[in-house]
């Protein structure tokens, strides 16, 4: 089933999923700010934290960009299914 959008906004509309996973991103950025090393730790903490942000923020939009295309299956299907 096509999940729709909950409010429309004249020719937009607001994908829950898309706002969700932006807001996923900011709190990563967020937790990275708070967490990014002192002077005196190991200079391995920078570079690990970077990473970890980074694989995260990738995997929200590996994730974002399968829901796109899992919405745009359904909207051919859809259509394929009315034309019948």
């Amino acid at each position: 089933m096509l999940a729709k959008p909950i409010i429309t906004l004249g020719r937009f509309a607001i994908d829950w999923k898309g706002l969700g996973y932006l807001t996923s991103i900011v709190s990563v950025l967020i937790l990275g700010a708070v967490a990014w090393p002192r002077t005196g730790e190991p200079a391995w903490h920078a570079p690990a934290l970077i990473v970890g942000m980074a694989t995260s923020i990738i995997g929200m939009a590996f994730r974002y960009k399968a829901h796109l295309q899992e919405q745009r299956e359904i909207k051919r299907a859809e259509a394929t299914a009315n034309r019948r």
